[in-house]
């Protein structure tokens, strides 16, 4: 069974978070995948490396879950956010919101990336091509 809440150093499965937030009362299941890109700020990245307290992630996380589940009216919803190196392309966060229609699948899924970002004890650093690293902040969404 695919957890809720996971923090973990493994890779992420998406098609397991989405299956798991598959339900009948659903008839929109929105997954996000955040994911390591080659650039940010002008400057060339070659790896994503992820750094928490697990403790106060997970339970953070959880809130955020349960906020979004009340907000939205959500019937299912997973987050899952990796830890250590993320290469290029790997996915470094999860998010499957599953609820009854599509617009508020969709708006919880925003909704809880930005909280994350804001909340979520889980700090980035990034490497770049010329061999310098940086912890980074999470930017805000533009709306």
């Amino acid at each position: 069974m695919t957890a809720p809440i996971a923090v973990t150093e493994a890779p992420l499965d998406s098609a397991g978070v989405r299956s798991a937030a598959l339900d009948p009362r659903a008839g929109a299941v929105v997954l996000f995948e955040g994911c390591a890109r080659d650039h940010h700020a002008g400057r060339a990245v070659d790896q994503l490396a992820y750094e928490a307290f697990v403790p106060m992630a997970e339970a953070e996380l959880g809130r955020i879950r349960d906020e979004a589940t009340a907000r939205f009216g959500l019937v299912r919803c997973l987050i899952h956010h990796r830890l250590g190196p993320v290469p290029l392309l790997e996915a470094a966060v999860l998010v499957a919101a599953a609820a009854p229609h599509r617009r508020e699948a969709f708006e919880a899924a925003a909704w809880i990336m930005d909280r994350i970002k804001d909340r979520v004890p889980i700090w980035k650093r990034e490497r770049y091509r010329d061999g310098a690293q940086a912890w980074v902040e999470g930017e805000a969404r533009r709306d």
